[in-house]
Protein backbone atom coordinates (compact mmCIF):
# COMPACT_ATOMS: atom_id res chain seq x y z
CA UNK A 1 0.00 0.00 0.00
CA UNK A 2 1.47 3.81 -0.80
CA UNK A 3 2.22 5.39 2.44
CA UNK A 4 0.17 8.58 1.65
CA UNK A 5 0.44 9.68 5.65
CA UNK A 6 4.07 9.47 5.66
CA UNK A 7 4.84 10.61 2.55
CA UNK A 8 2.51 13.64 2.83
CA UNK A 9 4.53 14.44 6.96
CA UNK A 10 6.97 16.91 5.70
CA UNK A 11 3.77 18.88 3.81
CA UNK A 12 1.66 18.31 7.21
CA UNK A 13 4.17 19.98 9.16
CA UNK A 14 4.99 23.31 7.51
CA UNK A 15 1.51 23.86 7.04
CA UNK A 16 0.83 22.91 10.66
CA UNK A 17 3.52 25.23 11.37
CA UNK A 18 2.40 28.27 9.72
CA UNK A 19 -0.73 28.01 11.02
CA UNK A 20 0.38 27.68 14.86
CA UNK A 21 2.42 31.13 13.94
CA UNK A 22 -0.79 32.82 13.24
CA UNK A 23 -2.72 35.46 15.49
CA UNK A 24 -5.74 33.16 16.49
CA UNK A 25 -8.85 34.49 14.85
CA UNK A 26 -6.91 36.45 12.23
CA UNK A 27 -8.06 35.99 8.65
CA UNK A 28 -5.03 34.59 7.98
CA UNK A 29 -5.13 32.61 10.90
CA UNK A 30 -8.51 30.49 9.17
CA UNK A 31 -7.06 30.03 5.88
CA UNK A 32 -3.79 28.39 7.02
CA UNK A 33 -6.15 26.23 9.21
CA UNK A 34 -8.35 25.77 6.14
CA UNK A 35 -5.39 24.67 4.23
CA UNK A 36 -4.35 22.48 6.63
CA UNK A 37 -7.95 20.83 7.42
CA UNK A 38 -7.96 20.69 3.11
CA UNK A 39 -4.74 18.74 2.82
CA UNK A 40 -5.26 16.41 6.46
CA UNK A 41 -8.46 15.26 4.14
CA UNK A 42 -6.61 15.09 0.73
CA UNK A 43 -4.08 12.73 2.30
CA UNK A 44 -7.43 10.56 4.03
CA UNK A 45 -9.22 10.65 0.52
CA UNK A 46 -6.46 8.98 -1.21
CA UNK A 47 -5.91 6.20 1.06
CA UNK A 48 -10.04 5.74 0.91
CA UNK A 49 -9.52 5.53 -2.52
CA UNK A 50 -6.95 2.98 -2.68
CA UNK A 51 -8.63 0.80 -0.18
CA UNK A 52 -12.05 0.70 -2.22
CA UNK A 53 -10.52 -0.04 -5.27
CA UNK A 54 -7.94 -2.76 -3.72
CA UNK A 55 -11.32 -3.99 -1.78
CA UNK A 56 -13.49 -3.95 -5.39
CA UNK A 57 -10.88 -5.81 -7.15
CA UNK A 58 -10.25 -8.38 -4.29
CA UNK A 59 -14.32 -8.60 -4.36
CA UNK A 60 -14.85 -9.26 -7.55
CA UNK A 61 -12.14 -11.70 -7.70
CA UNK A 62 -12.76 -14.46 -5.10
CA UNK A 63 -15.94 -15.96 -3.58
CA UNK A 64 -14.39 -16.32 -0.31
CA UNK A 65 -11.94 -14.05 0.87
CA UNK A 66 -10.17 -15.75 5.12
CA UNK A 67 -8.19 -12.61 6.75
CA UNK A 68 -6.87 -13.07 10.40
CA UNK A 69 -9.01 -11.37 12.70
CA UNK A 70 -5.57 -9.36 14.17
CA UNK A 71 -6.01 -6.74 17.23
CA UNK A 72 -4.72 -3.58 15.65
CA UNK A 73 -5.78 -1.58 19.06
CA UNK A 74 -2.94 -3.58 21.04
CA UNK A 75 -0.47 -3.60 18.56
CA UNK A 76 -0.71 0.12 18.06
CA UNK A 77 -0.11 0.60 21.98
CA UNK A 78 2.74 2.70 23.20
CA UNK A 79 3.80 -0.07 25.92
CA UNK A 80 3.77 -2.95 23.06
CA UNK A 81 7.43 -4.38 22.20
CA UNK A 82 6.36 -4.00 18.36
CA UNK A 83 5.68 -0.52 18.02
CA UNK A 84 3.45 -0.14 15.01
CA UNK A 85 1.31 2.23 15.55
CA UNK A 86 1.54 5.22 12.95
CA UNK A 87 3.06 2.51 10.65
CA UNK A 88 -0.32 0.69 11.26
CA UNK A 89 -2.84 3.55 11.36
CA UNK A 90 -1.64 4.56 8.18
CA UNK A 91 -2.68 1.09 6.40
CA UNK A 92 -6.28 1.24 8.05
CA UNK A 93 -6.67 -2.48 7.88
CA UNK A 94 -10.36 -2.04 9.88
CA UNK A 95 -11.26 0.35 7.43
CA UNK A 96 -10.28 -2.32 4.59
CA UNK A 97 -11.86 -5.10 6.80
CA UNK A 98 -15.10 -3.26 6.58
CA UNK A 99 -14.87 -2.03 2.92
CA UNK A 100 -14.29 -6.05 2.03
CA UNK A 101 -17.58 -7.19 4.15
CA UNK A 102 -19.95 -5.08 2.46
CA UNK A 103 -18.86 -5.08 -1.21
CA UNK A 104 -18.39 -9.17 -0.46
CA UNK A 105 -21.87 -9.26 0.78
CA UNK A 106 -23.09 -6.67 -2.12
CA UNK A 107 -22.07 -10.01 -4.36
CA UNK A 108 -23.46 -12.66 -2.37
CA UNK A 109 -19.90 -13.65 -1.23
CA UNK A 110 -17.97 -14.71 2.06
CA UNK A 111 -14.93 -12.93 4.33
CA UNK A 112 -14.27 -15.53 6.72
CA UNK A 113 -11.66 -14.75 9.32
CA UNK A 114 -9.96 -16.82 11.76
CA UNK A 115 -9.32 -16.46 14.85
CA UNK A 116 -6.39 -13.73 16.13
CA UNK A 117 -5.11 -16.68 18.89
CA UNK A 118 -5.07 -19.04 15.80
CA UNK A 119 -1.06 -20.09 15.57
CA UNK A 120 -0.76 -19.31 11.66
CA UNK A 121 3.03 -18.36 11.77
CA UNK A 122 4.00 -20.69 14.32
CA UNK A 123 2.14 -23.63 12.84
CA UNK A 124 3.77 -26.22 9.87
CA UNK A 125 1.16 -26.21 7.49
CA UNK A 126 3.02 -29.70 6.22
CA UNK A 127 2.60 -31.61 9.12
CA UNK A 128 0.73 -29.70 11.63
CA UNK A 129 4.02 -29.59 14.35
CA UNK A 130 3.71 -25.70 16.11
CA UNK A 131 6.96 -23.96 17.18
CA UNK A 132 6.64 -22.26 20.50
CA UNK A 133 10.19 -20.90 20.37
CA UNK A 134 9.37 -19.05 16.91
CA UNK A 135 10.03 -15.38 17.48
CA UNK A 136 8.43 -12.06 15.42
CA UNK A 137 12.16 -11.30 14.03
CA UNK A 138 12.69 -14.81 13.04
CA UNK A 139 11.40 -14.79 9.27
CA UNK A 140 12.00 -18.89 8.56
CA UNK A 141 12.10 -21.51 10.23
CA UNK A 142 12.50 -25.54 9.72
CA UNK A 143 10.14 -27.76 10.65
CA UNK A 144 12.44 -30.26 13.33
CA UNK A 145 9.47 -33.05 12.50
CA UNK A 146 9.21 -33.11 9.03
CA UNK A 147 11.94 -31.13 8.13
CA UNK A 148 10.03 -28.62 5.37
CA UNK A 149 11.81 -25.02 5.53
CA UNK A 150 8.97 -22.23 6.16
CA UNK A 151 8.96 -18.61 5.04
CA UNK A 152 6.80 -16.71 7.77
CA UNK A 153 4.53 -15.07 6.02
CA UNK A 154 3.99 -17.40 3.29
CA UNK A 155 3.22 -20.28 6.01
CA UNK A 156 0.58 -18.14 7.71
CA UNK A 157 -0.76 -17.71 4.75
CA UNK A 158 -1.16 -21.01 4.11
CA UNK A 159 -2.29 -21.75 7.12
CA UNK A 160 -5.13 -18.72 7.08
CA UNK A 161 -6.60 -20.53 3.80
CA UNK A 162 -6.36 -24.07 5.73
CA UNK A 163 -8.14 -23.06 8.90
CA UNK A 164 -10.43 -20.56 6.87
CA UNK A 165 -11.77 -23.37 4.40
CA UNK A 166 -11.73 -25.83 7.86
CA UNK A 167 -14.26 -22.80 9.05
CA UNK A 168 -16.46 -22.66 6.03
CA UNK A 169 -17.31 -26.43 5.95
CA UNK A 170 -17.85 -26.55 9.75
CA UNK A 171 -20.33 -23.46 8.67
CA UNK A 172 -21.89 -25.16 5.83
CA UNK A 173 -22.68 -28.48 7.97
CA UNK A 174 -24.65 -26.95 10.66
Amino acid sequence: MPNYYTNSLTRLAKLSFDASRTKKGSKNSIKAYNKLRKYHAHVANQKKDYLHKLSTSLANSYDYIFVEDLSIKSMERKDNSIKLGKYLNNRSYSMFLNFLQYKLEWRGKRLIKVDRYFPSSKLCHECGYKNDSLTLSTRSWVCPKCGNKHDRDINAAINIRNEGLRLLALNNSL
